[in-house]
């Protein structure tokens, strides 16, 4: 038990000790705030454990099993890095751990608070040994100095001095990072200053509803992966987000350890037709127009949001660093703000047509789906109408990057495709099964079909996709999916009769799960493309699968349809033609490369410290990129350049996956073995 706050002698000394840069730090640990569970809270819990244990899918009891699990996942929640406690208090603490069950029952969250005070002041005291370590230049040459950035796994510290060598190794990383990016000391002193006292002013800005919403997330999280709890000030966030994705970069945002993450990309607006900015990527530092830029590691969530938005038609520059990326440097992407327009992000249609090659001047259309919005079934047999007049010979549906969207849409959208039928089942968690059908009769293009998916195409999409393949109406292609297969309900906490200070929150949980026409789940499996595409990925570490405590896959039974024919023999024969031509393609080659680059390092925790290594390690990169530049301006009679800043910016944009996409349609019309009428 931690029974006060109190300030060790080595925070004491470092609070009003000074760097170089002659910055007096005069925050110390015993000016956190005590944090106590406040009046609303104990209802909220009991509120939020009758929701999961009443109407969750899952068949849940709170017992020592799960409060082991809630234990287990609040500590990491706070730790993730075990760079912050030491193997002493995570001791200490375990002798809780199965009590926190019946913390939840009884509505007494004491420990956890005294778990997460603790957590602040070990922060704090990192924080201000960070500091000290800014008092003199690093040796950057230092032979064999390394950064473990993953340490999930790694065993507890065991005493200060090995808390010490984490921190000195971040502490220099982040500091490397910054003089690889052109920073000479004085100007590295001053950010990461400012950038550690915005750490220890954010902890000491740290709120009751900050701890509840940890533990009631480890709680929830521990349960099942879509399940969660919303505070009240989250929902305010979220809503900015919501706003800032449709008003301003077209970015939703979370907030990850110490950075700020892209969560996703919102179809048509800036971030998306940028092409630079993908999920997983973090934003490290934000400038307005041609200001310099902001530091904002260590930001508040809400405050970085606050800095990237702003009136339409600015222009905000970010600094990202690359998530599918072993350089830590980062790009420069800017912006123009804008609110995004409905045609935007709708569907779009387009005439693929070879200007070379055995398929010269042969049409196919594709029609590119960002998301399943209202109406998309309508935008699509448009697009369908204009394609057929203009002659095409097959359609590729392009689905990827796709996170899916309205169900309804999902269904109508397949309706596009055969004549009737189901679509999808869902089973809700008293095992009662719905299905939703296509009843129509009608069928608005019924021509050779393909579907193009990846590892980012979810829910809705993996619904259509699942159903074009189970009545093997199109082939579908790509990556396997991501194999979100739930259905979530969202609801309050409060009632009209409360009469607390504060607000209460929200709940999502998990009340269905999706199942394909033929019976299996799309849960955690996803769609496994007929035609698979080489990725870097493994379908076990993306997605559903990499989730703790996902719902598994399972089956239930086949619902009643007719299929469009046997097409596995095709898929086979289309394999083989696929397989031989990705070797022989210049851009598969460098995908090639890039996998086994990437599967060679996919294991390594370590960075090195030296900063020659890293700089040799970026000109290696420089000039791979630079000579890859100018095999592609070879392919296509242009002269070489000289660096990758003298490449043309008009020059077109290849996508090897689509004009791969397109070979296989080609080939499956060549086959005329693809569907036109159920059987």
């Amino acid at each position: 038990m931690i029974n006060s706050i109190r300030v060790t002698a080595v925070s004491a000394l470092f609070a009003f000790s000074s760097v170089a840069l002659a910055v007096t730090h005069a925050e110390s640990v015993d000016e956190i705030p005590v944090l106590k569970q406040e009046s609303q809270h104990a209802v909220s819990v009991k509120r939020i454990s009758s929701n999961f244990l009443r109407s969750h899918y899952k068949p849940i009891t709170l017992d020592d099993a799960l409060s082991e699990k809630v234990f287990d996942r609040y500590m990491r929640s706070l730790d993730i890095n075990r760079n912050v406690f030491l193997n002493a208090d995570v001791e200490k603490f375990k002798a809780e751990q199965d009590h926190f069950d019946e913390a939840i029952e009884m509505g007494d969250l004491d420990v956890a608070y005294q778990i997460y005070q603790l957590n602040m002041q070990r922060r704090i005291e990192r924080y201000e040994y960070a500091l000290t370590l800014l008092d003199k230049e690093f040796d950057f040459e230092k032979k064999g100095d390394t950064f473990t950035f993953d340490r999930e796994e790694a065993a507890w510290p065991k005493n200060t001095a090995e808390l010490d060598e984490l921190w000195r190794e971040r502490v220099k990383y982040d500091a490397l990072n910054l003089k690889l990016a052109d920073k000479e000391w004085p100007k590295i002193q001053e950010l990461l200053t400012k950038r550690y006292e915005r750490a220890i002013k954010r902890l000491k800005q740290t709120t009751s509803e900050d701890v509840f919403q940890t533990l009631m997330n480890s709680f929830a999280r521990s349960i099942e992966a879509h399940t969660s709890y919303l505070s009240p000030r989250n929902a305010e966030r979220f809503q900015m987000e919501m706003n800032l994705s449709f008003e301003g970069i077209g970015a939703v945002l979370l907030s990850e350890d110490d950075f700020t993450v892209i969560r996703s990309v919102v179809p048509g607006g800036p971030a998306d037709l940028s092409k630079k900015i993908k999920p997983e990527d973090k934003i490290v530092g934000v400038a307005q127009d041609d200001e310099d830029f902001v530091d904002v590691i260590g930001w508040r969530l809400d405050e970085v949001v606050e800095l990237i938005k702003g009136p339409k038609g600015s222009v905000v520059r970010l600094q990202i660093e690359k998530g599918d990326s072993e350089s830590t440097v980062p790009e420069v992407v800017s912006l123009t703000r804008d609110k995004i327009k409905l045609e935007d992000r709708a569907a779009k249609s387009e005439v693929y047509v070879p200007e070379t090659g055995p398929h010269k001047g042969e049409k196919l259309g594709v029609i590119t789906i960002p998301s399943f919005y209202n109406k998309l079934s309508v935008d699509v047999r448009k697009e369908l109408e204009s394609l057929k007049e203009q002659k095409v010979e097959g359609v590729i549906v392009d689905l990827r990057g796709n996170g899916g969207g309205s169900l309804t849409e999902a269904t109508l959208l397949t309706g596009l495709f055969i004549d009737k039928g189901p679509v999808v089942q869902i089973r809700d968690g008293a095992g009662r099964v719905r299905v939703e059908q296509d009843v129509d009769g009608k069928t608005y293009y019924d021509g050779p079909l393909t579907v193009l998916v990846d590892r980012y195409s979810a829910s809705a999409s993996e619904i259509f996709a699942a159903a074009m393949q189970d009545y093997s109406r199109a082939l579908i292609l790509g990556e396997q999916t991501f194999g979100k297969g739930t259905v979530q309900q969202h609801r309050g906490l409060g009632r009209i009769y409360d009469l607390y200070e504060n607000p209460l929150g929200s709940v999502q949980f998990t009340i269905a799960k999706f199942y394909r026409i033929d019976g299996g789940s799309t849960q955690h499996q996803g769609v496994v493309p007929d035609v698979l595409f080489p990725s870097a990925i493994d379908p076990k570490d993306w997605g559903e699968s990499q989730e703790e405590n996902a719902l598994p896959w399972d089956s239930i039974k086949r619902a009643t349809y007719s299929t469009f024919g046997d097409t596995s023999q095709a898929a086979k024969q289309l394999s083989e033609m696929h397989e031989k031509r990705v070797k022989a393609d210049p851009e598969f080659a460098y995908i090639f490369e890039d996998i086994a680059q990437y599967k060679s390092k996919e294991d390594d925790k370590t960075l090195s410290l030296v900063e020659s290594e890293r700089i040799k390690e970026r000109e290696e990169r420089d000039a791979k990129r630079l000579k890859r530049a100018n095999e592609r301006l070879a392919r296509q009679g242009l002269e070489p350049v000289k660096t990758l800043d003298d490449l043309p910016e008009d020059q077109p944009e290849i996508d090897p996956f689509l004009d791969e996409a397109a070979n296989i349609t080609y080939d499956l019309l060549g086959t005329g073995k693809y569907a036109i009428h159920a059987q």
